[in-house]
């Protein structure tokens, strides 16, 4: 997952909305939006089948979670699978809180990722490039591949989107898709700069790549209301960004 905006605990209506797209080589196997099988059955995501993981799901009990990478050319590459930290989440039983203090002690031997996990009360960020950790105030927050809430521009433009749906009370997620599917590029002077050519960070500027070989492949809404109720709902994309199909799942809320 490489974009992504959540609102959290700022509507009276829905205790979080997240909106995010996942940017992935096209070869990478991965399975569509789905109940997964034991044990890790109470997970609605789509799944890495190459590690097992996910970048961006919910729970049937109302709880979800995103990962991003950071991008850094300088920084340590492998380790553990950051897939694992979104599985390792849904499908256990500790509140975010208690999840993210335990992995922080364990957080180093990942490849540089940012973690977002929400559940009834909770939604808190973990980052280990910097290494931090906080308890998400309420409001719109977006990350990339960069901090949290670092100002990039495709992020900025994510954020408004989603807080002019939540403005309006819209009643389809039109507006997000819209933004999610969004190939504008900024100014080369707006762009961050992560260490990798410019000709790269052009490419990876908008909130939708198309490619041939790396792309976006699956653009993910999730919306949930205050009892733990609501729907996950995920569009995925092949090589130049041709369309493949869509799926959306029921959030049932069984218990927070």
């Amino acid at each position: 997952m490489c974009l992504v905006t959540i609102a959290w605990n700022c509507h009276p209506r829905w205790r979080l909305a997240m909106a995010g797209n996942r940017d992935e080589f096209h070869a990478r196997p991965t399975a569509p939006l789905q109940r997964w099988a034991e044990p890790y059955e109470a997970v609605i995501a789509g799944r890495d089948l190459r590690s097992g993981g996910s970048w961006m799901g919910a729970n049937v009990r109302g709880h979800a979670a995103v990962v991003t990478n950071v991008r850094d050319p300088t920084a340590p590459t492998g380790g553990p699978s950051r897939g694992e930290l979104i599985a390792g989440y849904l499908s256990g039983s500790l509140d975010s809180i208690r999840y993210t203090e335990a992995l922080a002690n364990r957080a180093g031997q990942f490849a540089p990722f940012n973690l977002l996990i929400a559940d009834a009360e909770h939604c808190a960020y973990l980052g280990n490039h910097p290494a931090g950790w906080q308890n998400l105030p309420p409001g719109v927050h977006g990350m990339s591949n960069g901090s949290l809430d670092a100002p990039w521009p495709k992020t900025l433009r994510l954020m408004r989107a989603m807080e002019k749906w939540l403005a309006q009370d819209a009643t389809t997620l039109d507006a997000i898709w819209q933004a999610l599917a969004d190939e504008s590029r900024p100014t080369d002077s707006e762009l961050p700069h992560t260490g990798v050519p410019m000709e790269l960070e052009r490419r990876l500027s908008s909130a939708f790549i198309r490619g041939a070989d790396y792309g976006t492949r699956a653009s993910t809404v999730i919306v949930i209301d205050h009892a733990g109720q609501g729907f996950i709902h995920e569009r995925r994309f092949g090589p130049e960004g041709v369309f493949l199909g869509e799926t959306r799942a029921e959030i049932p809320g069984d218990g927070n």
